[in-house]
């Protein structure tokens, strides 16, 4: 299989713009028109992993975590992260990291993370949103009997599409008032006098992409409004979700609530691990656990975002978040930042096959280990 139709399976598993913007994820060493026989699947590249890779023949890594991360300014043997990019290119292995992306999509880390507790409504700590969505609202002012023409001229400029639908305004009846100076040559009225003007407020979206409208529709605007100064605001608008079960983290609602030591005992199976690290609501000794907050890796930025949970799951935290969520009455269960992360690797493996990269041998790397274990 080449390497850009691998890519693309990767991009419908985990669409890349999906990612956090600090995050770094894709093909970040390789040709794209390479063909891939043989792929270990690993968390962290570490030299171990990489000399694997070379002893099984592998001349594809996937690594959860990028290796390249922070941008390197030489790419030289003398220091670890570049001596393995040095490597891996000599050695003609291609990188692949999904990272975040992985993370946020459907059926991605973070939607295995809640299967073993049981059925329930499922949803994103925060939503992912579409790149291509961005809008403004343009907002205006005229005199009702030009309105139309203005609504028309800014139409053709390029606002008022929503959907398979053009020209699309809301109008509002109203009193506008301006008191021109002496220089001014008003439309309406004179100028040194208080003027008040039946007028029509005109509202109509104006889409960012594609090919930014925006100056052209403000050009239009100008042009055809009657009055000298045309007041008008524009006001962006958030993004709408692409959809409720991309985002990242997942909030899960049970069906049925369940103890803190069972969700202790199915979550120490799901992820193989003895031990948890549990930090618990004092006062709270048998909570009733009905809606679950999890995160992979390290949670602790999403704790703002979380919504009436019982119990959040992520693998590490700081000290001072974790005295924070238990203030707010959340009950913390931390794995383990790459526990939470490495046992789902035969997941995307067989998420890969099914999605038609059959040809490839792929292998889970036994060099990748967490760098900490609890005792």
């Amino acid at each position: 299989m080449k390497m850009d139709q691998l890519t693309a399976i990767f991009n419908e598993i985990a669409p890349i713009h999906m990612a956090e913007d600090w995050d770094n994820v894709g093909l970040l060493v390789g040709n794209s028109t390479a063909n891939v026989r043989k792929a270990l699947i690993c968390i962290d590249l570490t030299e171990a992993v990489l000399e694997e890779a070379i002893a099984v023949k592998a001349n594809l890594i996937v690594a959860y975590h990028p290796p390249i991360f922070k941008a390197l300014k030489t790419v030289t043997d003398d220091e670890t992260k570049s001596r393995i990019v040095l490597r891996a290119i000599e050695k003609k292995i291609a990188i692949y990291s999904p990272h975040t992306a992985l993370d946020a999509a459907e059926n991605g880390v973070n939607d295995w993370l809640t299967e073993p507790f049981g059925k329930g409504t499922v949803v994103p700590i925060e939503p992912a949103v579409t790149p291509t969505s961005k809008q403004y609202k343009l907002v205006t002012f005229v005199p009702m009997d030009k309105m139309d023409m203005l609504r028309v001229a800014l139409s053709v400029a390029g606002a008022g599409v929503i959907g398979n639908y053009e020209q699309c305004s809301f109008v509002t009846e109203g009193t506008g008032t301006f008191l021109g100076n002496k220089a001014s040559n008003p439309t309406v009225g004179k100028a040194g006098k208080l003027e008040y003007a039946p007028e029509a407020k005109l509202e109509m979206i104006v889409p960012a992409t594609p090919g930014n409208c925006l100056p052209d529709v403000i050009t239009a605007l100008r042009q055809t409004h009657p009055y000298e100064e045309p007041a008008f605001d524009i006001i962006p608008l958030h993004a709408e979700p692409v959809t409720v079960k991309q985002g990242m983290g997942r909030i899960i609602t049970l069906q049925k609530s369940l103890s803190l030591q069972t969700c202790i005992a199915r979550l120490k199976k799901h992820l193989g691990v003895k031990t948890l690290e549990i930090c618990k609501v004092p006062g709270d000794d048998q909570p009733s656990i009905r809606r679950i907050g999890v995160c992979a890796g390290a949670g602790g930025s999403f704790l703002g975002s979380l919504k009436n949970v019982d119990l959040y799951i992520t693998g590490e935290m700081r000290h001072h978040d974790m005295l924070a969520a238990v203030d707010r009455g959340i009950h913390l269960l931390l794995a383990g930042h790459t526990q939470t992360e490495r046992p789902f690797l035969p997941r995307l493996r067989d998420m890969l096959i099914e999605r038609g990269a059959r040809s490839i041998n792929w292998q889970i790397s036994t060099a990748d280990q967490a760098p900490n274990v609890f005792g």
